[in-house]
C-alpha cells in the first residue's frame, strides 16, 4: 500500500467515525477537517460552513462554505465547494472534470449578486446570508477565490488558475485534492513552488549586494525592490508570501499601517529612508552578472518573515496611489535557508528583525519553549484508562505539522498497533486545537469563532506575554487541566449535533460558547470547576454534561437570533457583543452540578502538591545523573573551570563533592547545582574538540 493509499484509508475512517459520532453527514465532517488545513496553510483566513444546493445539470447551484467577510481579508471573497467521493479506493479526476465541479459554485456566485435571488430565500438560509454579504460588500471586493476541496486525486494543475473576471473583479480557482492534503499533513507543505522570475515576469533582475562570505553557513543578499515589482508579486501570490506564523501574528493587528500608506501617497520618494524594509527567506536564489554588477534573476519560495504590513500597504497602493508607486523603493534582507533548517532559523530571523511589536512573531513558531514543553508533557504524562477500557493512554500534542503521521509511519506494523493504543487518534491535538480549548475555557468564544488562525494569534500573544513574565505556571498540572478542557470540548462537539433543537450549522460556535458559559458560571471567588476530576477519569461527569447541553441550547438561541440589522449569524458569533449577550443570560443548572465544583483552595493545593512532586522527581533524576557521570568526569570539569578562572567558590565546593563520588554522595540539591555549572561550562567551551 502506498503512502497516499494509506492516507486515504485513514482519512476515510476518521471521516466516517466523526460523522457517526456527531450525527452529521460525511461531507460535513470532511469539510470541517479539511478547511482546518486551508486556514493553517494560509489559503484562507477562516472557513465557515454554509451549505446550499438547488437545481440539476446545467442549472445546478451549489456552495459548501465561504471564507468570512471579505472586508476582513483585504477584499478577497473566498467561496468553497466540496467534491466528496465515497469508497475505499483512491479515485482521480482530471482537468476535463473541473467545469462540472466548479460551475455550480460559479453559478451560485453569479446568482448571489442578485437581490431578487437573495430576497427569495429565508433569512435563516445560509445562501441568503452569503448573498446578503456579497451584495453589501461588493464595492470592496478586490478578488474572488474559488476553492475546490476533494478526497480524490487531481491529475492536472490548478493552483491559483485565473478565470474570466466577474464585473471587473479578477476570479481564480484553487484545487486542494487528496495528494495535496497528504503532503500538507506530512510536512506542512501543500503548494506548488513559488518561483519569482524577475526578468521574465516583473520587469528586470534585481541589483543585489551579496552579504555573506563564500564559506558562510547561510547565503545572504541585500536588495532594493521597486514598489511596483513588490506590489505585482504580492498581487499574484498574496498571503502565500507571508510565512504562515507571521501571517497569524499579523491577524491580531491592523492589516496595513496608515502611516505607511500616507508616506506612499504624500511623499513616496521618502518611503525608502522612512521604512525599515523587509526581512525574507528563500529556498534558493539564482544570480546573474550584469553591466551594473550582481543581480538576482529569480527567487524560489520567497517568504516574508518581517515586513508584512509594509508589503500589504504597498500592495494596497495599487488601488489608492498607483501613480506614486514608481517612486517607492524598499530594502530587502534576503537569506537562503535550507528546508531542513527552516524551523530553527526562520523564527530567529523573525524575532530579531521585528522591532515594532512588543510580542513578536517568534512566539508563534513551533519551537517556542511553550510548545516544546507541552510536547514533552504529551509524550510523558500517562492518563488512567477510562472506565470499561483496558489500556492507559497519552494525548499526542503536535507542535509541528506532520509529527503524528510521520512518527507512526516510521514504525513496523506491530509497533504501529502499540502506538495506536498509546496515542489514540481521538487524543491527538494541534496548536490551534490547544488554543481553542484554552480560549473557550477562559471566556473568549467570540475570538475562537473567528477561526483557528486568528484565535491562535490572539492566544499566542497572551502566552508570549505571560511566558516572558514567568513560565513556572505552565507545568504538568497545567497540561493535565488542559486535557480536561480538551475532553469537554471534544464531548460537546460530538453531542451538540444529536440534540433535537439543533438545526444544522454553527456547531463550532455553539460548542465554544457553551463551554465558555459553563466555565464562566462555575468559576468564582470560592469555587471552580473541578478539572482534576475530569483528567483523572478521562470523561465528563453526567451533571456537567447536562449543564453543558443546557448552555449549548442557550448558545444556539443567542447565535441564531442576532439583533435587528444583523443577518449573518456566523459573523455575529465573532463579535464581543454576542458573547456579552450569552454571558449575561441567567441559566439554572441541576442541583447536582455542585458536585462538579471544588474549592479554590483545594485546586491551589493540588497545584502546590504537583510542584513539590515534580521538584522531588527532578532532584532524584539530577542525583542519579550526577552519580552516573562519575568522579573522574567531575574532577575534569573542576580542573577545566579552575584553570580558566570560571568557577565561583560555591561552584568549586559543589564540584569537589561530586569529584569525591562514591566516598561522598551529592544531595539532590547539590546535584542540580552541579549540572547547572556543567551547562555553564559547556557554554564557555568545555568539551569542545
Amino acid at each position: 500500500m502506498s503512502e497516499l493509499e494509506e492516507y486515504h484509508q485513514n482519512l476515510m475512517a476518521d471521516i466516517r467515525r466523526e460523522a457517526d459520532a456527531s450525527g452529521v453527514f460525511p461531507v460535513e465532517a470532511f469539510f470541517d477537517r479539511m478547511t482546518e488545513r486551508l486556514t493553517e496553510a494560509g489559503e484562507l483566513e477562516v472557513a465557515d460552513r454554509a451549505y446550499f444546493q438547488s437545481g440539476e445539470g446545467g442549472q445546478k447551484l451549489r456552495i459548501d462554505g465561504y471564507a468570512g467577510d471579505p472586508r476582513d481579508s483585504e477584499g478577497v471573497l473566498g467561496l468553497i465547494i466540496c467534491d466528496f467521493a465515497e469508497g475505499d479506493t483512491v479515485q482521480t479526476f482530471d482537468s476535463s472534470k473541473l467545469p462540472s465541479l466548479l460551475n455550480p459554485l460559479i453559478r451560485f456566485f453569479r446568482k448571489a449578486r442578485d437581490e431578487q435571488f437573495r430576497d427569495s430565500l429565508n433569512e435563516a438560509n445560509p445562501a441568503f446570508q452569503i448573498s446578503d454579504m456579497i451584495i453589501a460588500t461588493w464595492s470592496q471586493i478586490t478578488k474572488i477565490k474559488l476553492i475546490l476541496i476533494s478526497n480524490r486525486t487531481f491529475v492536472g494543475k490548478g493552483d491559483g488558475v485565473p478565470l474570466q473576471d466577474s464585473g471587473g473583479v479578477p476570479v481564480s480557482y484553487s484545487v486542494w485534492d487528496l495528494a495535496r492534503f497528504e503532503r500538507f499533513d506530512r510536512s506542512g507543505q501543500a503548494r506548488e513552488d513559488i518561483v519569482i522570475d524577475f526578468a521574465r515576469d516583473f520587469g528586470a533582475p534585481l541589483p543585489a549586494l551579496k552579504a555573506s562570505q563564500t564559506e558562510a553557513a547561510l547565503e545572504s543578499y541585500l536588495l532594493i525592490v521597486p514598489g511596483e515589482q513588490l506590489a505585482a508579486i504580492y498581487d499574484k501570490w498574496g498571503a502565500r508570501l507571508l510565512e504562515a506564523n507571521v501571517r497569524s501574528f499579523l491577524q491580531a493587528r491592523a492589516k496595513t499601517n496608515k502611516g505607511i500608506q500616507t508616506t506612499i501617497k504624500d511623499a513616496p520618494e521618502l518611503f525608502f529612508p522612512y521604512n525599515n524594509g523587509l526581512s525574507a527567506t528563500a529556498d534558493a536564489v539564482s544570480c546573474i552578472r550584469t553591466e551594473e554588477g550582481l543581480a538576482v534573476a529569480s527567487i524560489s519560495n520567497l517568504q516574508i518573515v518581517n515586513g508584512a504590513q509594509t508589503t500589504g500597504s504597498i500592495h494596497a497602493a495599487l488601488k489608492s496611489a498607483k501613480e506614486q508607486l514608481p517612486q517607492v523603493f524598499v530594502q530587502m534582507k534576503l537569506t537562503v535557508v535550507p528546508s531542513d533548517r527552516s524551523e530553527e532559523i526562520v523564527p530567529r530571523i523573525s524575532e530579531f528583525a521585528n522591532t515594532q511589536n512588543k510580542v513578536n512573531a517568534a512566539d508563534f513558531f513551533s519551537n517556542h519553549p511553550f510548545h516544546i514543553r507541552m510536547e514533552q508533557f504529551s509524550r510523558d504524562v500517562i492518563f488512567t484508562a477510562r472506565e470499561g477500557e483496558r489500556h492507559d493512554t497519552k494525548w499526542f500534542y503536535e507542535r509541528s505539522r506532520g509529527q503524528f503521521i510521520n512518527a507512526r509511519a516510521r514504525l513496523t506494523s506491530a509497533q504501529q498497533k502499540k502506538f495506536d493504543i498509546e496515542f489514540p487518534k481521538s487524543q491527538f491535538f494541534s496548536k490551534t486545537d490547544l488554543a481553542k480549548f484554552e480560549f473557550s475555557a477562559t471566556g473568549q468564544p467570540h475570538i475562537v469563532s473567528r477561526g483557528a488562525q486568528k484565535n491562535f494569534a490572539a492566544f499566542a500573544k497572551d502566552i508570549g506575554e505571560a511566558w516572558s513574565k514567568g513560565d513556572a505556571s505552565y507545568d504538568e498540572i497545567w497540561f493535565k487541566r488542559l486535557i480536561s478542557k480538551a475532553i469537554i470540548f471534544r464531548w460537546l462537539e460530538t453531542e451538540v449535533p444529536k440534540q433535537n433543537w439543533y438545526e444544522g450549522g454553527y456547531r463550532a460556535n455553539i460548542v465554544t460558547y457553551a463551554m465558555a458559559k459553563v466555565f464562566h458560571d462555575a468559576n468564582g471567588e470560592k469555587q471552580v470547576l473541578d478539572l482534576d476530576a475530569i483528567w483523572r477519569k478521562q470523561s465528563v461527569p453526567e451533571p456537567l454534561q447536562r449543564a453543558l447541553l443546557r448552555a449549548a441550547a442557550e448558545a444556539h438561541d443567542v447565535i441564531v437570533h442576532p439583533p435587528a440589522g444583523i443577518r449573518n449569524m456566523s459573523e455575529w458569533a465573532k463579535q464581543q457583543a454576542c458573547w456579552n449577550g450569552m454571558k449575561g443570560r441567567k441559566l439554572t443548572y441541576d442541583a447536582d452540578f455542585e458536585t462538579c465544583l471544588t474549592l479554590v483552595e483545594i485546586a491551589k493545593t493540588a497545584k502546590r502538591d504537583e510542584k513539590a512532586k515534580k521538584a522531588m522527581t527532578d532532584g532524584i533524576n539530577a542525583q542519579s545523573e550526577a552519580v552516573n557521570l562519575g568522579a573522574d568526569f567531575w574532577r575534569d570539569v573542576l580542573a577545566w573551570g579552575r584553570d580558566r578562572k570560571r568557577l565561583t567558590p560555591k561552584d568549586m565546593q559543589i564540584l569537589e563533592v561530586c569529584a569525591s563520588i562514591p566516598r561522598r554522595i551529592p544531595t539532590d540539591q547539590q546535584s542540580r547545582y552541579a549540572l547547572e555549572v556543567l551547562g555553564r561550562m559547556k557554554d564557555q567551551g568545555y568539551g569542545d574538540a
